[in-house]
């Protein structure tokens, strides 16, 4: 693969980002591709632009056809100058990064088209005519349309600028970013530019990643290269750090224990989600009168806390110095964000589960958090603690903000079985805890792979789930790989062994 900062499978697939910001081309149609660009430099609702892949057809249904389309070899130098005159007519002038790459000894041309610096950008409608009309293009789900009237106005607002995790940071510098840091990231995403990058200089790489900017002789950091490249991103976005107070007996009882999380901002969400798996989460099987099937809650259902503070994480501030509160009390856990919700959100459709963002407050973090599978970007997140909750037997979460949405206060109450209160034809019979390690078993019925078992589980964190669920496991021998000699097969399963199997039946479930 070429430079491309996010794995090309994944993105024909449409596993790296959603269907908005793709389009394919099953060849060089320069009028139809300029206006697109035109449309992702303006990222009217702050997704964080997109991708045009020259050469892939697609279906009826806009799904990539295989084997691609792909362009002729003596064509790809001709289409790569007439796109730089091209890209000249967009005013200012836009020019996306572009990668040749190769899929199924198809040629392709891929074009990363960033939410522009200097938008709102026009284009002419077409730039292969001498009469030049320049518009305004925005995207439109999976299309790109002219912007006309409110949403012109819209587009050429002071609010339609650039949001604050894609600005410069002028305080820093380049080497501010940290190399180990970077190329970490590019080898758990399966980006291409790892293997370009012993060959590239940080400003190199920082300029493909689209985390650096400026004139050559003075590039600088944006702030999402800091939160996600840096050890120490709170020395230039105090409050860029997740706080967790527990309360073990009610806040009037004045006991609590603290812990913050700092480091860069994959890692916070990690480490915070690790304590709060480790001291916070528990579980309980409840056997019930007349029933052969015993019922297992958690006091929180793992999933619902984490879909709550990455969102947090996600859609928070970084212009202001408050961070990411993390509250868990004996009858709930609250995780407060400032500020609240975006205007785009009507307040009444939080509680009702009918979330449709507009647009995002921070389009380039939720990018790299989409790429890190950390979340999904896509409005599901209210849905998902509703339905997680709902599941679990746990009362309904609630979401509230005030009239000036100063902030953003998510609650997720405890089961009641863990909060001295059952339902009134339920006498439960608790076990002792269940550990990751049981959970683990326990859904293992059948050999799985590591996406099955890792859904079956409700868990979205693949370094979580392998380093706190799969490995521990994997070296008590309870399972074992189904390839052995090759571990990481794409075809890899995990069944129980005769250790695990006694293990299960150890337990009185």
């Amino acid at each position: 693969m070429g430079n491309l900062r996010i794995n090309l499978q994944d993105l024909l697939r449409q596993r790296a980002v959603e269907s908005a910001r793709i389009e394919y081309k099953a060849g060089w149609n320069p009028d139809a591709i300029m206006r697109t660009l035109c449309a992702f430099a303006n990222d009217f609702e702050n997704l964080g632009g997109g991708y045009v892949v020259i050469g892939q057809d697609c279906d009826d249904n806009g799904r990539p056809v295989f084997p691609p389309k792909g362009l002729a070899s003596n064509a790809l130098d001709k289409i790569q100058r007439e796109l730089l005159a091209f890209c000249q007519q967009i005013v200012p002038p836009y020019f996306p990064l572009l990668s040749h790459e190769v899929v199924e000894g198809r040629n392709l041309l891929v074009l990363w088209a960033p939410g522009g610096q200097n938008r709102p950008y026009k284009a002419p409608s077409e730039v292969t005519t001498k009469l030049k009309q320049l518009h305004y293009y925005i995207r439109r789900y999976s299309s790109t349309v002219q912007a006309k009237g409110e949403t012109e106005r819209e587009l050429l607002m002071p609010t339609a600028s650039v949001p604050f995790d894609d600005r410069r940071c002028a305080s820093a510098s380049v080497q501010d970013l940290k190399l180990p840091l970077i190329l970490d990231y590019l080898r758990e995403v399966g980006s291409g530019l790892q293997s370009k990058a012993a060959d590239s200089s940080l400003h190199e790489l920082g300029v493909q990643m689209g985390i650096v900017d400026g004139v050559q002789e003075h590039m600088v950091p944006r702030h999402v290269g800091l939160l996600f490249f840096n050890e120490a991103p709170q020395r230039w976005l105090p409050g860029a750090q997740i706080d967790i107070v527990i309360f073990p007996k009610g806040i009037a009882r004045g006991e609590l224990l603290e812990n913050t999380m700092h480091g860069p901002l994959q890692q916070q969400v990690r480490d915070a989600l690790r304590y709060i798996h480790n001291n916070v989460v528990q579980q309980k099987t409840i056997k019930l009168p007349n029933q052969a099937e015993a019922q297992v809650v958690f006091n929180y259902p793992y999933a619902a806390v984490e879909e709550a503070l990455v969102n947090a994480v996600y859609h928070r501030s970084y212009e202001q110095r408050e961070p990411v509160e993390v509250r868990v009390h004996p009858h709930g856990i609250e995780i407060v964000s400032y500020p609240g919700p975006d205007a785009s959100i009507d307040p009444k459709s939080l509680n009702a589960a009918r979330v449709i963002a507009r647009r995002y407050r921070n389009r380039r973090i939720g990018e790299f958090l989409k790429e890190l599978k950390l979340t999904e970007g896509r409005s599901t997140g209210i849905p998902t603690i509703v339905e997680t909750m709902r599941a679990n037997g746990s009362p309904a979460p609630t979401f509230s903000t005030d009239s000036d949405r100063t902030y953003f206060l998510v609650e997720l109450p405890v089961h009641p079985a863990f909060d001295g209160e059952v339902t009134p034809e339920v006498t439960p019979e608790v076990t002792p805890e269940v550990t990751p390690e049981v959970r683990l078993l326990l859904a293992l019925t059948k050999p799985m792979n590591r996406q099955q078992l890792q859904a079956a589980l409700g868990l979205k964190d693949e370094e979580h789930f392998r380093s706190v669920y799969l490995l521990p496991v994997l070296q008590k021998a309870l399972i074992a790989m189904t390839i052995p000699d090759k571990p990481t097969s794409s075809k890899q399963s995990y069944r129980l062994t005769p250790k695990g199997r006694r293990k299960l039946a150890s337990l009185q479930l």
